[in-house]
C-alpha cells in the first residue's frame, strides 16, 4: 500500500505562501497533486483563518475543496486523550496527530516542537529537506 500523507495546517499555509523552500515545494506540489488528506481541524483554522490578504481566505477555501476531510470517530477521540495525556500538546495539534496514528497516515508538519514529542507518528518536515532550515 502506497504511503498517504495528512498535511497540518501550518504546512499548508506555508506551501500556499511558497515559504517553504523550493525543493520543498516542489515534492508538496507532487503529493498534492495525488491526494490531499487533511483533518477537520485543518478546515476549521483555515477557514477561521483571518490573512492580511483576504484573498488568502479565497485561496485557503479552493485548497480545503480540492482536498479530502478526515472526520473524527472513536478511534481518533481515544488517541487524542492518549496523546494529550502522555506528551501534553495542544489539543488542535493533539486531534491533527490522532488522525495521522489512526490512519497511519504521515503527517507533513514544520511543528517539531509539539509533533516530535510523539514518537509513534510518521512525522516529515518539509522545511527539512535537503539540509534546508
Amino acid at each position: 500500500m502506497a504511503e498517504r500523507f495528512l498535511i497540518d495546517t501550518s504546512a499548508i499555509i506555508k506551501y500556499l505562501n511558497a515559504t517553504f523552500p523550493d525543493s520543498s515545494l516542489q515534492s508538496l506540489d507532487e503529493l498534492i497533486d495525488t491526494e490531499s488528506l487533511i483533518s477537520f481541524v485543518t478546515e476549521i483554522e483555515l477557514r477561521a483563518w483571518n490573512p492580511g490578504d483576504p484573498d488568502d481566505l479565497l485561496v485557503y477555501n479552493e485548497f480545503i475543496a480540492g482536498s479530502h476531510v478526515v472526520g473524527i470517530d472513536s478511534n481518533i477521540i481515544n488517541e487524542t486523550v492518549r496523546i494529550r495525556k502522555q506528551y501534553r500538546i495542544k489539543l488542535p495539534d493533539a486531534l491533527i496527530a490522532a488522525t495521522a496514528l489512526v490512519n497511519n497516515f504521515t503527517l507533513i508538519a514544520d511543528n517539531d516542537k509539539d509533533y516530535g514529542k510523539v514518537p509513534d507518528l510518521k512525522y516529515f518536515n518539509p522545511a527539512k529537506v535537503n539540509g534546508n532550515e
